[in-house]
């Protein structure tokens, strides 16, 4: 991933308007879909629920369109993981309350180290965080969006140079 700023799309760069700095590049404009598309048939269980929960609302806000869907699926797919890890996470904190399921044996028995799972269950919601940054679906992805929409001119708009 490159430093810095994600790059914004031309059109919300038009939108904002910067004298210094003309829009050079030329994007290929998906299809918008007018309704949620159907969920893939690889995903299941908490993965299906969350494309169920959640992709009408981003095809209504124009965040999911045709191009995205594979993306999105992903995303889904990384929500079903970490959530499946959470609760066998949750199961080994029942059983084994001296170390709440954070640490296990190691396979000669003679000392503990981290649980396997605690890593799974970090990546997976890593992943989830990044691929629901790219949707607005995070508090900071929503601001990046926002970020490229042309402000609400205010009473005192014209008074102001800019």
């Amino acid at each position: 991933m490159r430093p810095g700023p994600a790059p914004q799309p031309a059109h919300l760069k038009a939108l904002r308007g910067n004298p210094k700095h003309e829009v050079k590049r030329v994007e290929i404009m998906p299809t918008i879909m007018t309704e949620a598309p159907e969920c893939p048939p690889h995903l299941t269980g908490y993965a299906f629920d969350e494309w169920r929960r959640i992709s009408a609302e981003c095809v209504r806000l124009h965040l999911l369109v045709s191009a995205d869907v594979n993306a999105f699926a992903a995303y889904c797919q990384a929500y079903g993981t970490w959530r499946n890890g959470v609760e066998l996470l949750n199961e080994a904190e029942k059983a084994d309350p001296a170390t709440r399921g954070l640490l296990v044996d190691t396979a000669d028995g003679k000392s503990v180290k981290l649980n396997p799972l605690v890593l799974a269950v970090e990546r997976a919601a890593d992943k989830m965080v990044k691929y629901a940054a790219e949707f607005g679906l995070t508090p900071a992805g929503r601001s990046r969006l926002a970020a490229g929409l042309p402000a609400q001119a205010g009473k005192f708009a014209g008074f102001i140079a800019h």
